[in-house]
């Protein structure tokens, strides 16, 4: 199964994108917030902050297994 982009529901602060990129590329959460922190005080912040509220937007959210449902008799 190919893995897909998406925003995560359970590992999220503020919209789960940092999340869902450290999840895509198997790094450390924390350690993708970290980069998106340096780049944002290091560039300016206005398109760092663009590129989040787009990602919010664009990325999906996880699909999650949904439980089993009865069937009525």
């Amino acid at each position: 199964m190919a893995k897909k982009l998406s925003r995560s529901e359970e590992n999220k602060m503020i919209s789960g994108v940092c999340a869902g990129f450290g999840d895509y590329f198997d790094i450390d959460t924390t350690l993708v917030r970290l980069i998106f922190v340096a780049l944002t005080l290091m560039t300016a912040i206005f398109p760092m902050l663009i590129f989040y509220v787009v990602a919010w937007i664009v990325v999906p959210l996880e699909e999650k297994a949904s439980p089993p449902t009865k069937k009525k008799k």
